[in-house]
């Protein structure tokens, strides 16, 4: 019973790459073209010990029993069929060359495309269709994708006849070796282009500048991406056209402050307002409201107007507008003003507090002084 870790020269922990170089290197030692006749069966033990090693599921099964556990009625193991016939093709795949696949194809898809579109609180709030201009590639009109000029079309390669791709037969200390590589007459594709279109060089498609209209949904906020599928470059050849990404850029309004589908505004009351009620407009996306302001009301109140907000994304409905009271407190009285505030704070019973002293110019100056030398002193 052969051992196929010792026919390949390996550990029994050997990694899947060691496995494959010690293989190749056996294999070019055994080869008929190197060893000359009578080693064919040593070669033969040697293909069928890497067929079972290289195999992640055979390689277990052989080391828990051996060859035996592999044996499927015949000496090798199962779906090893011991056909050597073709070892170019074997030695093909491991020492270079490819088979030929066919003629490649001229279409490619375009590149997605990206562009940034520049929208209103309005915009994100409502919904909106935009006009934005692009730079980008559009199908030849011309020659409509087919990269000929027009009347004429693609002619067969006489090198490769069509295939795409040339073989040749190389010698070498292994025997002769089948390559196969794209055919340079035509790049891989099979046919050549005779007589290419002027307009489009021979590309199938135009560099052009235009504008595209783009659906803005509402609740869209800065950094959300658009995509617009199949707006972008066209292909090469009349492949097909890539994506357009629009990445929204939110501008900021001067009294409104959106916060998620919600918005925010100040409204500035006088004190005597915010104390006996009054009603004031505010200016909102949907036009001039009127709110109302309780008696009693404290700056920093929140006052809600419902569904006046952003129209939630890929959902209906609005946000709300919380309008934020802030109560301006007088700051030149005149002599009767004075008065009667100090009247309204006997009423209340709020008198009970020294007034304060207005400083003067020398006042504030002396104790700037004070103030530098106590920091001297810490």
């Amino acid at each position: 019973m052969s051992d196929y870790y010792e026919l390949l020269g390996v550990s029994r922990q050997a990694s899947a790459e060691e496995i494959k170089k010690a293989y190749r290197k056996k294999a070019r030692q055994l080869h008929p073209d190197v060893a000359g006749p009578g080693h064919e069966e040593e070669f033969k033990e040697v293909q069928v010990a890497y067929s079972v090693l290289s195999d992640e599921e055979k390689r277990q099964t052989y080391d828990l029993g051996g060859e035996d556990a592999l044996r499927g009625g015949g000496g090798f193991p199962p779906g090893f069929s011991g056909d050597f016939s073709d070892l170019g093709g074997i030695f093909q795949t491991f020492f270079g060359g490819g088979g030929s696949r066919g003629p490649a194809s001229r279409a490619r898809r375009g590149q997605d495309g990206l562009v940034a579109v520049q929208v209103s609180l309005a915009d994100v709030a409502f919904g909106a269709t935009k006009t934005v201009p692009i730079d980008t590639y559009v199908t030849c009109t011309t020659c409509g994708g087919s990269c000929c000029a027009p009347g004429t079309e693609p002619v067969t390669c006489s090198q490769c006849n069509g295939q795409g791709s040339v073989q040749r037969v190389q010698r070498s200390f292994l025997g002769s070796v089948m390559t196969s590589s794209p055919c340079p007459t035509c790049q891989g594709f099979g046919t050549v282009i005779v007589t290419p279109c002027k307009d489009c060089d021979g590309e199938g498609r135009k560099h052009v500048r235009k504008d595209i209209e783009v659906n803005v949904p509402a609740g869209v906020s800065t950094g959300t991406r658009i995509r617009m599928s199949g707006r972008g470059e066209a292909g090469v050849a009349g492949g097909p056209a890539g994506d357009l990404y629009v990445v929204v850029e939110e501008q900021p309004h001067p009294t409104l402050e959106r916060q998620g589908d919600d918005l925010r505004t100040e409204l500035r009351v006088p004190m005597t307002a915010a104390a006996l009620g009054a009603s004031f407009p505010v200016e909102t996306l949907d036009g001039e409201r009127s709110v109302s302001v309780r008696p009693g009301t404290q700056s920093g109140d929140d006052i809600r107007l419902d569904g006046l907000g952003v129209g939630r994304l890929r959902r209906s409905g609005r946000g709300n507008l919380y309008v934020t009271v802030v109560v301006e407190t007088p700051t030149k009285l005149s002599e009767r003003q004075e008065e009667l505030l100090k009247e309204l704070a006997a009423l209340r019973g709020e008198d009970g507090f020294a007034p304060v002293e207005e400083e003067g110019f020398f006042d504030r100056l002396k104790g700037s002084k004070t103030k530098g030398k106590n920091r001297r002193k810490r």
